[in-house]
């Protein structure tokens, strides 16, 4: 249980208080911090799998702890910019995503019951969607007003857009792998 990867996976849950207390903190680059501390989180995400697999260390804890770590940390910043921004461009899509991944955890669930779990094993699609969505909440965290970076929050915005449409997207690829189980 004490390898790496689920020690990367353990780091991420234990970095999202810290994202939230560097968001709302107030200091000076806050919102650069809590971008960081973000992204520092996507990338342990995108180790953690990688190293459980090249080092052959999956146990049965990080196939449950990986999920919710991530599914925990992206809708914690999804909620905090639906606040932040207090525009319904912001929240429909963070409501459309936190709903995607409530659905397809409980299809999921349900179809590993009928031992048809890989029926809705995670596919590229949805991984493209999560490199998206994690792009676009970083740009969407730090809201940088320097010139030189300021172009970070219309590309997050933009990425925002792309994540939803590949959100719904892959909800529809995994309802419909799983329909003819859905409607018996």
């Amino acid at each position: 249980m004490w390898n790496i990867p689920n020690l990367l996976t353990l780091f991420r849950l234990f970095l999202i208080p810290v994202f939230i207390v560097c968001f709302y903190s107030g200091v000076e680059n806050a919102r650069f911090w809590a971008a960081f501390v973000f992204w520092l989180a996507a990338i342990t995400d995108a180790l953690d799998g990688y190293l459980a697999r090249k080092l052959q260390q999956s146990t049965p804890f990080g196939a449950f702890l990986d999920p919710v770590a991530d599914k925990v940390m992206v809708a914690v910043a999804l909620v905090l910019i639906a606040v932040d921004s207090l525009s319904l461009w912001v929240t429909v899509p963070a409501i459309i995503m936190i709903s995607r991944e409530i659905v397809i955890s409980a299809l999921r669930e349900w179809m590993a019951e009928l031992g048809k779990r890989a029926n809705v094993a995670v596919s590229n699609l949805g991984k493209y969607k999560t490199i998206a969505q994690m792009l676009a909440l970083i740009g969407l965290i730090w809201r940088p007003e320097h010139w030189f970076v300021s172009w970070f929050t219309p590309a997050g915005m933009l990425l925002l857009y792309i994540a939803t449409v590949l959100t719904l997207w892959s909800m529809y690829s995994y309802l419909r792998a799983a329909w003819r189980d859905l409607v018996h």
